[in-house]
């Protein structure tokens, strides 16, 4: 989770909100995003989407069985969704999302009968993870 930080660092130097994922195969990290949203003018430019990108391309496969997604923030449920279709098997995450989270602040997509089962563990580095957001928008509000 210490590297999905430094993602997501990187995402609230460049004034996007500070979101920061990798994605993990055999111990190694394969890829690593973070928001590149306003930069991109691309609402699908989520840290976990582009992660998911790049692991995709640098396997050449969009099956991502065998790996794990570390993320600072809950996913969404767009996120959710790439993540069950790519079939990644492990999720963790930092903090809630209580306003679009998609594993329990709002709706359960992980959940859904009938889909790849993903393993979603949360509160990695929580403090960590919540703070650099709470900062964030505490920096916006001020401007």
């Amino acid at each position: 989770m210490k590297e999905a930080l430094l993602e997501a660092k990187k995402a609230f130097q460049q004034d996007e909100v500070p979101i920061g994922a990798i994605i993990v195969k055999d111990q190694q990290i394969i890829s690593r995003s973070y928001n590149s949203k306003e930069k991109n003018q691309d609402v699908t430019q989520h840290a976990e989407i582009n992660a998911i990108r790049l692991a995709s391309q640098k396997l050449e496969s969009w099956h991502l069985n065998e790996c794990d997604l570390y993320v600072t923030i809950e996913p969404c449920a767009m996120c959710a969704g790439a993540i069950i279709q790519s079939h990644i098997r492990n999720v963790y995450y930092g903090a809630k999302e209580p306003k679009t989270g998609a594993h329990v602040s709002t709706i359960m997509l992980f959940d859904t009968p009938g889909q790849p089962k993903v393993n979603v563990y949360s509160g990695v580095e929580e403090f960590s993870c919540q703070h650099l957001m709470l900062e964030y928008f505490k920096l916006k509000r001020i401007k």
